[in-house]
């Protein structure tokens, strides 16, 4: 088997089935009208902990051998991977650790704390999160849980992508947000194998486009500081390493969104999708409204991927865009 095909993401969906939410695609007049075509949204921020994250964190839990999974998970995140996490150890009844960062969004770290996982906290610049993510995990004997660099995090991932093409077979366009990339190569595997000819395209904010250097250059980029932008669960420095493996090959196209672009997506999913959006999960919708892509005809594709934001960090959010909308 290679790192990551059909097969395994099918049987992802098998291990999931009944655990996950089997989200809705969510459609409105006014999106098609403003897209000038059909627009089909995959709601992963209706999932269990409000992102697709706990697709990949549940099947490589799940995947783990017995001895090694009873003795707990660890994993570092902004907020979306953590949530999954503590939810997945819950579920299974093991003990979880989550490393986030000190910037975290409040209520991220508020749910994992109330899920049961032990939160250690970490600086987001100047502190290497991995290594301490690794220490941890030889002092305490975890099993690290990566949030995309693992081919079962990245088959979990896929199963969204999997649910809505097999509803929706007609979609040719289906527009992904990257960070890691562990959900865009999840997404392409299964997209490429239901329909060679369908276009996958990742959409980054502007200013984290490490995925994009690196798939220009033919080698994975860092960049030189932690990116700032609001769409905090996309703000790497470097695409992991096996995600970007298979993105190289099969995605077809990375775009950029800026912050006005994604709190424009978010209002706007607010008002006419009828639905709370972090801003890591309205960057595909951004792309898509701000006419950062080319289509031609058919269905389109959106991966809402998380709605993880209180109410004072979103009416924060909105605020911006409205101030920005007056300029």
């Amino acid at each position: 088997m290679t790192l990551l095909d059909h097969a395994r993401i099918e049987a992802a969906a098998r291990t999931l089935q009944g655990i996950a939410v089997r989200t809705p695609a969510i459609t409105s007049r006014a999106l098609d009208a403003e897209a000038g075509f059909p627009v089909l949204c995959k709601a992963e921020n209706l999932q269990h902990t409000g992102s697709f994250k706990f697709r990949g964190a549940y099947n490589h839990t799940a995947n783990l051998p017995a001895g090694q999974r009873v003795r707990g998970i660890i994993g570092a995140s902004s907020g979306n991977h953590a949530q999954a996490l503590a939810l997945t150890a819950h579920i299974l009844g093991i003990p979880a650790t989550v490393v986030i960062p000190d910037d975290a969004p409040r209520a991220k770290v508020q749910g994992s704390r109330a899920l049961g996982a032990r939160i250690i906290r970490h600086q987001r610049t100047g502190q290497d999160r991995d290594a301490l993510v690794a220490r941890l995990a030889e002092l305490h004997g975890l099993a690290i849980v990566p949030s995309a660099n693992s081919a079962d995090v990245m088959a979990g991932a896929g199963t969204a992508a999997l649910e809505l093409l097999t509803d929706h077979p007609h979609i040719t366009t289906l527009l992904v947000p990257v960070g890691g990339g562990g959900l865009a190569a999840g997404t392409a595997v299964i997209a490429k194998h239901l329909n060679p000819r369908i276009q996958v395209i990742g959409v980054e904010p502007w200013s984290a486009t490490d995925t994009l250097q690196s798939l220009r250059t033919g080698t994975r980029v860092t960049l030189p500081a932690a990116p700032r932008t609001i769409a905090d669960g996309l703000g790497h420095t470097t695409p992991a390493e096996l995600p970007f493996a298979i993105n190289t090959r099969l995605l077809d196209d990375i775009v950029t969104v800026t912050d006005h672009d994604i709190t424009t997506a978010m209002a706007y999913a607010f008002r006419h999708l009828k639905v709370v959006v972090e801003p890591s999960g309205a960057c595909a919708l951004a792309a898509l409204l701000a006419r950062r892509i080319t289509h031609t005809g058919g269905t389109i594709g959106v991966m809402i991927s998380g709605g993880g934001v209180d109410l004072a960090g979103f009416l924060t959010t909105i605020s911006l865009y409205k101030e920005k909308a007056r300029v």
